[in-house]
Order: C-alpha cells, then structure tokens, then sequence
C-alpha cells in the first residue's frame, strides 16, 4: 500500500465531461500511487470509461485538472498521454493481427521517416519486454496466431516500450479463461512491484479481491468513495456501486417446466461440434456450459442457422425448422444474444431505435415507407419494461452502456415474438447491478 504523504503519481481533480443529453461526469476525483493497483469500479455507464479516455487523450475535459508527479498537464490528444507516460489497454485491443508481436510493439515509435530501428534490435527488446514480465512469447509471431491473453500480453509490453508509468486496463480479463487470468494477475502483481501505477478497471470482484490495494467507486458520472481494499467487503462494494443492497448475485427461480419446445439431437460440425443432444421445455432454461473452446458458441450459432451444420437435426414443436440461416432461424421464433454484441448484436453508427427496428421492419413498413412514429412507440415500450437507460430513441447505440446494449438486443428479439431465446454470455462485460437486471429478465421471460 502506498504512503498517503507521499506525491501521488497521478491525480485528477474535479473532472467533468458532458455530452449532448448526458452529463457523464461530474467533478470526479481520482488519486493513484506508484506502485499501486488501484481499482476503479462503477456500473455500465458510470463514467469509467469517459474518465480513462480523457486520462488517455481521446476525450478532453470541461473542467478539473490532471496532475502527474505534482505537475499540472493538459493532455489533448493521446500521443500528449504516451508522452506523459500513460498507456490505456482498452477492453478492444489495437493490435493489427497482420504483424508480429514486434511490429505492433514498436509501431509508430520509429526516429523518422527514414530511419528505422533494425530488426534484430526490435526483436531483442521485445524479448526483454516478455522477460521483463515474466512471460515468453516469440516477437516474430503474428498477432492473429497469438491466444487472447497473449494478445493482451503484447499490448502491455507495447506500453512499457513507451516508458509508460501509469496502465490503464479496462476488463483485461473479460475473454480469458481461469488459468490465463491467473497469468495475467501474476503479470499485474510484477509490474507493480516496478514501480507502475496501475488502475484496473474489473467487474470480477474475485479479482478485486486479489489484485487491488485501494478502490475507488463511480456511480451515475460522480465519486461515491475511495477506500483501502482490506476495509471493504464485497457486498460494501456492490453497494457502492449500485445504490443498494442486492441480496442475491443470482434471483432464485422456481420452474414449472411445460412441453417440449425445442429438441437438438445429434448437432454435429466438425470436431468443435459433435452429437449434440439435448431438450428444452415451456419456462424452463436450460444451461450450455463448458470450458473456452469446448463448443458452446459454435453449437448457439447452429441452431441459429448463422453456421452450417455437418448432421442432426433442430426441431421446435416437434416440427424440423430447416434453419439454413438468421432469417430461417427468427421466422421459426429462434433468436441469438450473441456473445459479442458490438459487433454481431448491434449496429453501433445506429440509433437505438434503428437498432431496435431492423429485425421487425416489416411490422413497420407500409407501401414501402418505415413508419418510424409507429416503432417508436413500440420502443418505448421496451424501454419501460425491461429498463433501457437512454437519453432519446435517437442516441447512437455506440455510447450506451454494456448492460443497455444488451437490453437493446434483447428487445428486438422480444418485439419478433421469440419463442426460443439463445443467451450466449449474456453478462459478458457486464456490471454486477446490470447482470442482476438480465437475470431477472432471463426469468421473468421463462415465467
């Protein structure tokens, strides 16, 4: 734990930052020591992410400072951030997966245009950079054949070439698997042994737990507290958070299970896929797990038509449904909560209404013309029933939170008439208030 007398490495003092019908901070303070893990948590649209951006140059503030070793800065863009020695390791790496792990490491901090640091010295820095860590990984490797934790590996080294002093990152371990974020960890830990302040930015209290020496909590775009992690409880932390007391992480559910609505027998593609078989019934859910690799997305997108299946069959009602595609898949009443929604769930440059409309334009469309007044207040009914957090129909759905995309998707998919839901890592990303939410809706839907 850092001395309190001691000059902070990083602070920010009341920092606010509005948008167009969003005020997503304000006068937000926060206080970072070198060699500290400091946590900063929040629901979905707390304001972590606004805070970090303006700490990494992409946004700038209305109002407050920024001081780095008692010295004010004003950092205007990111390459002012890299100077300072900040680097930010978004949640969406930015790493081009047709270079080496050497090439994105070293990208952009060429002397000149015409002058280049020698290959063989790259590749023996960036080994020292993996060693430095603690880790082995080969620099000549592309980063497409690197693992997800590898990946997030590089875009470390990547800073500490930049003689960054302050890390930032956001949900590191959103896509690893158990013993890679025990890797991961074991990495944080030696680089705060070095000196580096590091804000961690989790919604994995179990991580919290064993990485954090102090958390600092943002709720609604303000600052609710900053306290030693040794003083908190994790039940003091989601009430932090979330403004009350959840008494459960996981509402009970009590089923009544009906008929037989959907039947898989013998799904089979490839070797990820293989004589998969199972039933679900009327208000019943039924749950597909596994480690990493072991099937589970490939077997959802099966059933959802989006991939070709080798053999078996997909019936609903005891009626084969035939699904060779989405389209196919959602006529029958089968729909896909992807598990990357910004990408397979969304449209981000769209607004929420947009986004909401597009499986159902034709509940919408008349003589070729979307009644948009019409599908607006289809939304709205949405937003009311299951809690939508958004400034107007119109907001883009690139600045909702996680948890609001999601239930963006899922009212979409309420608004077909689903009669089969597919839920894949629904709460990826997702904070412990906001996973509640989602729980809740899973069993209100089976009820």
């Amino acid at each position: 734990m850092a001395d309190a007398a001691q000059t902070p490495l990083l602070r920010m003092r009341g920092i606010s930052k509005a948008f167009p019908g969003v005020q997503a901070l304000s006068k937000v303070d926060l206080t970072l020591f070198a060699g500290e893990v400091l946590a900063l948590l929040g629901e979905n649209g707390a304001g972590k992410s606004t805070l970090i951006k303006i700490l990494g140059g992409a946004h700038q503030q209305d109002e407050g400072t920024i001081e780095i070793d008692g010295n004010s800065v004003r950092l205007n863009n990111p390459l002012k951030a890299q100077a300072a020695g900040i680097g930010i390791i978004y949640q969406e790496f930015n790493l081009i997966p047709g270079l080496t792990a050497r090439e994105n490491i070293f990208l952009g901090q060429e002397p000149s245009r015409v002058c280049f640091i020698p290959r063989a010295q790259e590749e023996e820095k960036s080994r020292e950079l993996f060693a430095r860590i603690g880790v082995e990984i080969n620099p000549n490797t592309l980063c497409r054949d690197l693992t997800v934790a590898q990946q997030q590996i590089v875009e470390i080294a990547k800073a500490l070439a930049q003689d960054a002093r302050i890390i930032v990152m956001d949900e590191p371990t959103a896509a690893l698997t158990p013993r890679e974020v025990e890797c991961l960890l074991t990495v944080v830990r030696e680089l705060r042994s070095q000196g580096i302040g590091i804000i961690y930015i989790s919604h994995r209290l179990d991580e919290i737990d064993a990485i954090a020496d102090r958390v600092t909590v943002l709720r609604d775009g303000a600052h609710v507290a900053t306290r030693a992690k040794e003083d908190l409880e994790r039940h003091e932390m989601i009430e932090l958070m979330v403004g009350r007391s959840l008494d459960k992480e996981f509402p009970s559910h009590e089923c009544q299970p009906g008929d037989v609505r959907l039947a898989v027998k013998n799904l089979s593609r490839g070797t990820k896929v293989r004589n998969v078989s199972f039933e679900l019934r009327a208000g019943e859910i039924v749950g597909l797990t596994g480690l990493v690799g072991a099937g589970r997305t490939e077997t959802a997108r099966l059933i959802f038509g989006a991939d070709k299946k080798d053999s078996g069959t997909v019936e609903l009602d005891g009626k084969p449904i035939g699904a060779t595609s989405p389209r196919d898949a959602i006529r029958c009443g089968i729909c896909l909560l992807t598990e990357d929604r910004k990408s397979q769930g969304l449209v981000l440059g769209l607004a929420v209404q947009e986004n909401f409309g597009l499986p159902s334009l034709h509940q919408f469309t008349h003589k070729g013309l979307i009644n948009r007044e019409q599908e607006s207040d289809a939304f709205a009914k949405y937003v009311k029933q299951i809690k939508i957090k958004i400034a107007n129909h119109e907001q883009s759905a690139a600045t909702l939170s996680g948890g609001n995309q999601q239930k963006v998707v899922l009212a979409k998919w309420l608004q077909r008439n689903a009669e089969v839901i597919i839920f894949d890592e629904p709460t990826r990303g997702i904070d412990v208030g906001a996973k509640y939410e989602i729980y809740q809706l899973i069993h209100q839907l089976a009820d």
